[in-house]
């Protein structure tokens, strides 16, 4: 699983500098995180709702739209997906509980 990540978090870190015309992604980065972060929302609440509708497939689709819009906000704040997945991996085995309340401090 974690190929299929890596391989689209370089395609993603590709498309920075590519024309916005020829490119979905560049023509993200060229608007700007706020209108990265908006459509990872939108992104967001059609996961949701395709969840409540119990219907896998678009559950499916909407899951694998929000995780690439994930990537593309993550490109442009420059946080390598390898960190969050560092940080899943320092949370492992801690309670969710305790994990929230740690950062709360």
């Amino acid at each position: 699983m974690s190929d299929t990540l890596a391989r689209l978090e370089a395609t993603i870190a590709s498309r920075k500098g590519a024309d916005p015309a020829s490119s979905y992604v560049a023509s993200l980065f060229a608007k700007g995180r706020g209108r990265i972060a908006r459509k990872l929302g939108e992104e967001a609440v059609e996961t949701i709702v395709a969840s409540l509708s119990e219907d896998k497939a678009a559950l499916t689709g909407e899951a694998a739209d929000t995780i690439f819009h994930l990537l593309v906000l993550l490109a442009d704040a420059d946080v390598p997906l390898s960190d969050v997945l560092a940080e899943l991996d320092r949370r492992e085995g801690v309670s969710g509980h305790d994990e929230k309340a740690a950062r709360a401090v």
